[in-house]
């Protein structure tokens, strides 16, 4: 995944929560878990995360509150090009919540 999003620049990974958090210039943008990625959103790309297809992360369990990350599209998996556009987006709600 980080030879995928390299585009982005400054990429790091930690362990976290039993998952792995993503970092590009150190703004946390995504977590892996369980073998799926989930990026960041916020109320401006919720609907396009709905509309993809992507559902809310809940580390918990479905009755667990929804978290502010979404599984990345379908699509965007099989486009690396897509893939880091829609990570870009989520880098940008990450520098939106800093500041």
């Amino acid at each position: 995944m980080l030879e995928h999003l390299a585009p982005l620049g400054g990429l790091k990974s930690r362990k976290m929560f039993g998952g792995v958090g993503l970092y590009a210039n150190d703004l946390f943008f995504a977590v892996i878990d369980d073998d799926v990625l989930y990026l960041k959103g916020d109320e401006s790309l919720k609907a396009d995360f709905e509309a993809a297809g992507s559902v809310a992360f809940r580390p918990f369990g479905p009755e667990d509150k929804p978290m502010a990350y979404w599984t990345a599209p379908i699509e965007a998996m099989d486009d690396p090009e897509l893939l880091v556009a829609w990570a870009r987006r989520s880098v940008g709600v990450a520098a939106r919540k800093t500041r």
